[in-house]
């Protein structure tokens, strides 16, 4: 599989994905998340997975083999997400972490990949008499990754003396807009919601041309982020139905239509004639299992079944018939949306335990975000999707 296919199949993964947690969070949510994130921990799982295991996470990411995702991963680490910062673009921040058990030791193929490969940093911790403070550190590195922005990714509770491996991804993005918009020409208009209802929230305005598309049923608009000294543009795309209750008939199209984005992306910028946005913040926390499974990675999560054999030695430690199985993989993300530009992190934790046995010329367009809509982040010469969600109310308290 080529690079270009293998990105491909990573975009729907994350369009899907981030329709099936939309299903799980009933409806009545902002959403944001990093299927970014997400991707990276199912990637680390499969290098230490085998047998129908393995077989399953493969097919939920839309992938022929654990090398497929370890040379994608290697050639987003370098190529998509490094920090552009120095040279004017966005500041990114893309880490892997993995927490052992001090009892038992990483097997050698595993280790090998997960620090070479993965570029993981691997640390001996005590979960089965420390677990609590084993956590706070795990907390702390991600609170340290996300500059703040993702806090307590582990609840309490979370970790305990059964806990062998932790295995945690962090994101972080903060891009400045390509044209910045006036913040005194920022106003309070009515934003419609699903049940009819409508609240008043700070909109952005621009007369500037814009990139826009125009299709039956919705718009796409694409806001570019300013560019660093390399060749990659980071873009914000807002997909926005035509009708008010229109989002989860297009969140349905986004996810079940390969090549949604490169298909409807605008190209050329384009004069509007009315032009408004909503400001917004969302955060958003998910624990991911429920939704995985879902999607067919059942096995993973099975006590008896699960043949996560390839990560840990614990015949020292632990009696024959105990079995690694994963027993909740939780997700943070945060993601603030201004005139000067976004800020997005994300967080994701797989916990292990062990368990016994477009138009050329065009008239003037409206796009007036006043009602529900899709958002991703992008890279657009890759495709790479960093993050997805969607906006119900864009209101401090929605």
């Amino acid at each position: 599989m080529d690079l270009r296919e293998s990105i491909a199949h990573q975009t729907s993964f994350s369009l899907r994905l981030s329709r099936h947690v939309s299903s799980a969070a009933s409806g009545d949510r902002n959403l944001a998340l990093s299927p970014l994130s997400l991707h990276a921990i199912l990637s680390l799982l499969a290098a230490g997975s085998a047998g129908p295991t393995l077989a399953q996470i493969l097919s939920a990411v839309g992938s022929p083999s654990a090398a497929g995702l370890r040379s994608l991963s290697s050639w987003s680490v370098g190529s998509v997400l490094a920090d552009g910062s120095s040279a004017g673009g966005p500041r990114i921040a893309f880490a892997n972490g993995l927490w052992v058990d001090s009892s038992v030791s990483l097997k050698k193929g595993f280790e090998e990949i997960v620090t070479s490969e993965y570029k993981a940093e691997a640390k001996a911790v005590d979960f089965q008499s420390q677990a609590d403070e084993a956590r706070k550190e795990i907390n702390y590195w991600v609170d340290n990754a996300m500059n703040g922005l993702v806090k307590e990714l582990l609840p309490p509770e979370s970790l305990d003396s059964s806990t062998v491996l932790v295995l945690c991804n962090a994101l972080y993005f903060k891009g400045a807009w390509e044209r910045k918009f006036d913040a005194s020409m920022t106003e309070h208009w009515k934003f419609y919601q699903l049940n009819g209802s409508s609240v008043r929230v700070p909109f952005m305005y621009s007369r500037e041309k814009q990139f826009i598309s125009c299709y039956n049923g919705f718009s796409v608009l694409k806001l570019p982020y300013e560019k660093g000294a390399d060749r990659r543009q980071f873009s914000m795309y807002i997909i926005l139905p035509d009708e008010r209750d229109g989002l989860w008939n297009l969140s349905e199209i986004l996810s079940s239509e390969p090549g949604f984005l490169d298909r409807y992306r605008p190209w050329e910028k384009v004069p509007v004639r009315e032009f408004k946005i909503p400001r917004f913040k969302i955060s958003f926390e998910l624990e991911a299992s429920e939704v995985l499974k879902g999607m067919g990675m059942v096995l993973p999560f099975s006590m008896e079944e699960a043949d996560l054999s390839e990560m840990v030695d614990c015949s020292k430690v632990f009696r024959e018939g105990y079995n690694l199985y994963v027993s909740k993989i939780f997700h943070k993300s945060v993601i603030e949306v201004t005139e000067e530009g976004t800020e997005a992190a994300a967080a994701t934790a797989a916990v292990m335990c062990v368990f016994a046995s477009a138009v050329s010329s065009s008239p003037p367009v409206n796009f007036v975000a006043d009602h529900p809509f899709i958002f991703v982040i992008a890279e657009d010469l890759t495709g790479v999707v960093l993050f997805t969600g969607h906006v119900l109310n864009p209101s401090p308290t929605g």
